[in-house]
């Protein structure tokens, strides 16, 4: 009786989880107050704080997706806006595969504080990283400030940086900014350097070096990038 009771807990456990396929870095930078907290955790918990209090450093999360049959882990850092923890945070461009800046559609110093982003990205980041502009918050449409003109001609301007609007309130184009920015991550990579970082902790592989397919297009509705 023993031995059948043992045999039936054995059989009613669960199978570990997949390891994940590839492991990459993203940073979410950009001035205090335009919502890089809500964009993240609207992306790996699905929730909505009114009134999140600032960032103190770095923070991070992490979430695991699926694109097309591949798990990718992602290892999110949202960093303080405030100048006074530029030192803390430019520690962690260097590693980042994947860069999204944030401005509040509804500020127009955020969007003005945006060169002296790129003077971080340049001076920090590696020169292979992924760019994402966002311009957050579009559910307050009414008290835009900045239009999205604006942000497609300030993307232009900087090599391989897409722009995409959107609403961590609203839940609106936030999966599409972080999955196509995974996207991109991916196609860039080379497989003879995805070979040579196994043990690397910006991007690990196993056990197959391939490459997941395009994402499918997105939703008639969806404006994203």
């Amino acid at each position: 009786a023993s031995w059948a009771l043992s045999g039936c807990q054995a059989r009613r456990r669960k199978q570990p989880p997949r390891p994940a396929d590839f492991k990459l870095q993203v940073i979410i930078i950009g001035s205090r107050g335009v919502g890089k907290t809500s964009l993240m955790e609207r992306f790996t918990d699905d929730t909505f704080c009114e009134a999140c209090k600032s960032t103190v450093g770095v923070d991070f999360k992490i979430k695991t997706v699926e694109l097309r049959g591949k798990k990718i882990r992602l290892q999110i850092w949202d960093t303080a806006g405030q100048e006074r923890f530029n030192s803390i945070t430019s520690a962690y461009y260097r590693s980042a595969k994947g860069i999204i800046l944030v401005y509040d559609i509804t500020k127009k110093e955020t969007f003005d504080d945006l060169p002296k982003w790129m003077k971080m990205i340049d001076k920090y980041a590696s020169e292979d990283a992924e760019l994402l502009l966002v311009g957050n918050k579009l559910d307050c449409e009414s008290d835009r400030e900045i239009t999205r003109q604006q942000g497609e001609k300030f993307a232009q301007q900087i090599t391989g940086m897409r722009f995409c609007e959107a609403s961590a309130k609203d839940n609106f184009n936030v999966d599409e900014i972080f999955l196509k920015l995974v996207d991109d991550i991916l196609k860039k990579m080379p497989l003879d350097i995805l070979r040579n970082e196994l043990s690397n902790s910006i991007l690990s592989l196993q056990p197959e070096p391939e490459i997941p397919p395009e994402l499918p297009p997105p939703r008639p509705h969806v404006r994203c990038c």
